[in-house]
């Protein structure tokens, strides 16, 4: 018999371990959460490259309802957000509701009894709500490039850092120079003998302003639980000050480019390889990178920029369109996520065999999607920031989808699906908000589709947000009631 939940929760990082604490404090302890590593966490398990850290305040970067007073710097590393989410998933009994080695490999929805049969790579459940909670960045993006399955040396990307691979003395090409790259640079410049960074298109990069955080500072914070949340406060109004411009002004943005101009200035001399890394496309209209040691890092004379296009790789060598061949030993790709496919990774089926984001990456605020009954969503489409935390938006959705199945129970619903011109109208805001914004401004960005449309950002203040989903607002939804009292007694709610 196959084993029936109230909510199958799919993805162990932030956002699946948030819903799962509000659910029980919700009196619904009827879940699991499916997670397809080998351990949970999520972003900070999969990612464990050398200088690896958060690039939000780590004060902003953890849930307001489990403060952290031990951070050991302003910007969390890896290894702290990593043991972070697992005391979370302690103290919260979040443990025994994980299946570790379960990818979702695919799931249909049941009309005649409300259910979704979800299919994982350790066998079939069932689900009264699915729940997508795997976040955007988990699909490693690597290019396609003509002869890299020939290439004899080692081959790996930063999201699958093949810590048993020896960089000392080696020959090492970077292809990539996202906000990955600019943490592993720095940190494996000092071991490899040559190192080659194959840059497409040169980020904007203000410096880090990191810190450690002493004993006495974590001592005040763990006994005075009030500081703590005054300088969260403090901290989150200082970085939501910064949609003013990104939304509605993105032309006094120059001051911020100023600054990042000023930056490469002062640490790279070389007037030409400072050509190399000035970005020619509006400030803020792709992410920003926080750095203070990759500038340095690409001045040291083993050390070379290439601007030329890959035009293919040799068995021990990538060679340029330029003709120029560099030996290289190992390939490191820093060459971020498959945003857009990462959202439809597993194929979901609702009524009538439809397949979600088959055709568009829409939804109702980030959370439902038209067509699909009971399956929702943490940080969907358009609730992505160029400026905050995204725990804030986490916590919002979260209480959207818990409200929402808290609604179905109380209320013997056996599914809700949200109306889908109720999606078409809101998601038609979204794209008009979206208009004279600085992601507006003309650049590529993963934050666009194959079609340039912005399915990534959010349009608006992060407490916006907040206010749109403090409620399942029901009346949006086509609500299917059981058919009899007896078929409501049979669903998990009330196991």
């Amino acid at each position: 018999m196959t084993t029936q939940y109230q909510v199958v929760i799919v993805g162990s990082g932030f956002a699946g371990l948030c819903l799962a604490v509000q659910l029980k404090k919700a009196g619904i302890d009827n879940f699991v959460i499916l997670e397809k590593e080998r351990e949970f966490g999520g972003t900070w398990y999969a990612n464990s490259y050398p200088g690896c850290a958060v690039d939000i305040p780590s004060i902003l970067y953890s849930f307001s309802f489990a403060p952290n007073a031990r951070w050991s710097h302003r910007f969390a590393r890896q290894n702290e957000l990593l043991d972070y989410t697992r005391k979370v998933a302690r103290e919260f009994g979040l443990e025994p509701h994980i299946r570790l080695d379960s990818a979702l490999q695919s799931a249909d929805f049941n009309e005649s009894d409300g259910y979704w049969d979800v299919h994982t790579s350790q066998g079939s459940l069932s689900a009264r709500c699915l729940v997508g909670a795997g976040g955007a960045l988990n699909r490693p993006a690597i290019p396609q490039l003509a002869g890299l399955e020939d290439f004899q040396g080692e081959v790996f990307h930063s999201a699958r850092w093949n810590h048993g691979v020896a960089l000392h003395g080696k020959r090492v090409a970077v292809i990539g120079t996202g906000a990955s790259a600019v943490q592993f640079v720095p940190e494996i410049v000092g071991q490899v003998a040559k190192l080659d960074l194959f840059q497409r298109t040169a980020p904007w990069i203000l410096p880090r302003p990191d810190r450690a955080i002493g004993a006495r500072e974590q001592g005040l914070f763990a006994r005075f639980k009030f500081l703590q949340r005054a300088c969260r406060a403090l901290v989150y109004l200082h970085y939501e000050s910064r949609a003013l411009l990104y939304l509605y002004a993105p032309r006094m943005l120059g001051i911020a480019e100023w600054m990042a101009r000023r930056h490469l200035r002062r640490q790279v001399a070389d007037p030409d390889l400072r050509v190399k890394l000035m970005p020619t496309y509006q400030f803020g209209c792709k992410r920003v990178l926080l750095a203070s040691t990759f500038y340095p890092a690409l001045t040291q004379p083993h050390v070379s920029v290439v601007t030329d296009p890959i035009a293919r790789v040799g068995r021990n060598s990538i060679i340029t369109r330029d003709g120029k061949e560099h030996a290289v030993d190992i390939i490191i790709f820093g060459t971020g996520f498959e945003v857009e496919n990462a959202l439809h990774a597993a194929e979901l089926r609702g009524p009538g065999g439809r397949v979600m984001f088959a055709s568009d990456l829409e939804s109702y605020k980030g959370c439902a999607v038209a067509g699909f009954p009971n399956y929702f969503m943490i940080t969907g489409p358009n609730t992505g920031l160029g400026h905050n935390s995204m725990i804030y938006m986490i916590e919002s959705g979260v209480n959207y989808v818990v409200d929402a199945v808290r609604t179905m129970r109380e209320r013997g619903l056996q599914s809700v699906a949200v109306k889908p011109e109720v999606q078409a109208r809101y998601n038609e805001q979204v794209q008009r908000s979206l208009k004279g914004t600085v992601w507006s401004t003309g650049c590529r960005s993963w934050y666009l589709d194959k079609n340039g449309r912005n399915f990534a950002i959010w349009p608006g203040f992060t407490f916006a947000y907040r206010q749109l989903t403090r409620r399942f607002d029901s009346e949006n939804y086509h609500c299917t009631l059981f058919r009899s009292s007896l078929e409501s007694s049979r669903t998990p709610a009330a196991e």
